[in-house]
């Protein structure tokens, strides 16, 4: 795997420089620590957290909210840096390895999940086995398969839930009655309504997730998709998925001269009337919209009859992080019922708890059962009813190579 110039130039930049050694015990001597312990070792230090930035509400709860928690409570400093693409933090990390930093990386903490996880799991990346040392996690349910695989790779204790996430589309009732409700439905959707639909193009996140729901219409439903990569099946329904999307091209926005490079770039032109449907991995995100005078009012959000795809999100250590202690003091925070609680308020991000509410404080089962939905925004119990799993990583990286070379280039 190559790092990208934009990569090394932001690994040897001062912002991502290895801060002084806060953590003084190694990584196993952690896992034999009393929480008490661990949180001292932390004390005074700091974390370097590199996640998606694409979005101001959730740069500011990890910023204002999780960053003042850590400093008021444990006087740890967080420094979010933000990311275009996750990849980019598993590149420094591997760079990192490969150069011989195995102790002083410049990551102490990664949001992450599928392929970028199994590249990490696979290549020995990931500070694992630690998970009984964390307090909170006695508010993650681990039998839950979903929970306990990230796209179909064994968690293993290398990685900790953070949130829970399912596809939704949006439409504005003023000006699309009638949106598709199902993928087979859009697909004469957009031929019947050229220029009123398009979507970011892989491997931005939303612009894969929606190229695999065409990859689930193409395959006659995902459940024949639900084993290792089989490149013959593989073979088989690539080639009904590209010539579906293809086909489509010409009726996109821009007749499919270009697609928007973000999820972003696809709310911006929803907002401005562009395109008619708009779609996402959180839903919540449509109501915040609307509330801060980005979307119309007459939002509305819906699912597929054929189901959504819906998955967990994870943080992940990097074996070579400096802070490992700190690292597992905001972990720990995350997954708190307080924190869980918080980015669950529609007026805060709205995503879904990766906890069990049921094993929290009966205070905080009482404040999840008082957050009310926004209005545009589909019912999470309604979204569930046909949730599609996700494929294992491998079916990821070789749909979205796929898209590119057959349909974007």
């Amino acid at each position: 795997m190559k790092l990208l110039a934009k990569i090394a130039a932001l690994a040897g930049s001062a912002a991502l420089a290895p801060m002084a050694m806060a953590d003084t015990a190694d990584g196993e001597a952690l896992k034999s620590m009393s929480w008490d312990e661990v949180v001292e070792m932390a004390r005074g230090g700091e974390v370097n957290w590199f996640l998606w930035g694409g979005s101001d509400n959730i740069n500011r709860y990890v910023t204002e909210f999780i960053g003042g928690i850590l400093k008021d409570e444990y006087d740890i400093t967080l420094n979010r840096v933000g990311l275009t693409d996750t990849v980019e933090a598993v590149n420094i990390v591997l760079g990192e390895l490969e150069s011989g930093v195995t102790d002083e990386g410049s990551v102490d903490m990664i949001w992450i999940n599928g392929e970028n996880f199994r590249t990490m799991k696979q290549g020995n990346m990931a500070y694992c086995g630690y998970m009984d040392v964390l307090p909170n996690n006695a508010l993650v349910n681990w039998d839950n398969p979903a929970i306990a695989n990230d796209f179909g790779v064994p968690v293993d204790g290398c990685e900790v839930p953070w949130s829970k996430a399912q596809f939704a589309f949006a439409y504005d009732t003023a000006r699309t009655p009638n949106p598709p409700k199902s993928i087979g439905e859009l697909i004469a959707w957009v031929k019947e309504n050229p220029g009123a639909f398009t979507y970011p193009a892989p491997p931005d996140f939303n612009g894969s997730v929606f190229v695999r729901h065409v990859f689930y219409h193409a395959a006659g439903g995902v459940d024949r998709l639900l084993v290792p990569f089989d490149q013959a099946l593989y073979d088989e329904v690539a080639a009904k998925t590209w010539q579906i999307l293809n086909d489509m091209e010409s009726d996109l926005w821009r007749e499919g001269a270009t697609y928007p490079t973000s999820i972003n770039a696809l709310a911006e032109l929803f907002a401005n009337s562009e395109v008619d449907l708009y779609f996402n991995y959180e839903p919540a995100g449509f109501g915040l919209n609307v509330e801060n005078g980005i979307f119309p009012p007459t939002t509305s959000s819906y699912g597929l009859t054929d189901g959504t795809i819906g998955n967990t999100n994870y943080t992940i250590i990097p074996i070579n992080s400096p802070h490992k202690a700190a690292a597992l003091v905001l972990q720990n925070v995350l997954l708190s019922g307080e924190a869980q609680y918080h980015k669950a308020r529609p007026d805060v991000w709205g995503t879904k708890p990766a906890i069990e509410v049921d094993r929290t404080s009966a205070e905080i089962q009482e404040k999840f059962g008082s957050i009310e939905r926004h209005p545009s925004v589909v019912a999470p119990a309604e979204l569930a009813k046909a949730a599609l799993p996700e494929l294992h990583s491998a079916w990821i990286t070789a749909v979205e190579e796929g898209w590119i070379a057959n349909v974007g280039q």
